[in-house]
């Protein structure tokens, strides 16, 4: 997967901004004003997802690209190595169950305008 794929994938879910709010070189992309995943624009080595603890440790284990979040809550992120060793399907899935549980969290007025889009 190339980052133009990876920010297709992000930007086409409901409710997604990209911003910069650490640095120039950290795309964040957020749903409703909560992140959901972010990668280094300019190197692309990696990116962030926010998963359950139990998915974290299964990912972990099953592949060896996928290690505890980098600069996150390691109970709660984890950091998908882009090297090629995780087929684009696959990935596409964390990303978007990422989405799925940062969605999840919203206010109930976020999810109303969230379901307005």
């Amino acid at each position: 997967m190339n980052i133009e794929s990876y920010r297709n994938i992000c930007m086409d879910m409901r409710g997604v901004t990209e911003e910069f709010p650490f640095d120039k070189n950290t795309l964040v992309f957020k749903v409703m004003g909560k992140m959901f995943a972010l990668t280094d624009l300019d190197l692309f080595t990696s990116i962030n997802l926010k998963c359950t603890p139990e998915a974290g440790v299964e990912l972990r284990e099953r592949y060896p690209a996928v290690q505890p979040g980098y600069h996150m809550n390691k109970k709660h992120w984890i950091t998908v190595q882009m090297d090629g060793s995780v087929p684009d399907k696959l990935l596409k899935s964390w990303i978007v169950e990422s989405y799925d549980l940062v969605a999840k969290t919203l206010t109930r007025s976020q999810k109303a305008i969230l379901d307005a889009l």
